[in-house]
């Protein structure tokens, strides 16, 4: 099976965002379209999809580096502000994308809320299926024929015969 380390991480998210683009229960919010990505932005971004390639990032993200929280999350995709005279400092992005964004991929079930001994969230059987789904459809392989539930299979155990055994 392929990792999703196999393929180009932009055409990945790109291919992904464009299926999420097609779901209706991912879609960006009214007030997202006025909103900076957070406070180091100038503008708010300019592409129309931008909602959806983030959510594909952020999904990536987690099964890449899971279990991952809010605040790693803007760490990752924060950046530096142009504060004039002042030199560049670092600012987090902002935490309500990330979260609005997370909340609406945990109601399709993609990630999950970590166990109590963990904080943050992992990515759950659906969401690793669209991922490897999604890259073998990139390296040209046919899709694995498991459904999102994988079924456990116990392999024969090998016992080890003596040729005395044998003869």
């Amino acid at each position: 099976m392929a990792a999703i380390t196999d393929v180009n991480a932009l055409k990945l998210i790109e291919k992904i965002a464009s299926e999420f683009e097609k779901n209706k229960e991912l879609a960006m919010p009214e007030w997202a379209q006025f909103v900076k990505s957070g406070a180091h932005a100038e503008r708010p971004p300019a592409q129309d999809n931008w909602w959806y390639i983030r959510q594909a990032a952020l999904l990536r993200t987690i099964y890449k580096d899971g279990p991952v929280g809010v605040s790693k999350l803007r760490t990752k995709y924060g950046g530096r502000k142009n504060r004039g005279l002042k030199p560049h400092r670092f600012y987090k992005a902002s935490g309500k994308i990330i979260r609005t964004m997370l909340q609406q991929l945990e109601k399709l079930n993609y990630i999950q809320q970590a166990k109590k001994g963990s904080k943050g969230r992992i990515i759950s059987p659906a969401g690793q299926a669209v991922l490897d789904n999604t890259t073998n459809q990139l390296l040209g392989k046919s899709k694995p024929k498991t459904s999102a539930k994988a079924k456990v299979v116990e392999a024969p155990v090998k016992t080890e015969t003596k040729l005395e055994d044998k003869k």
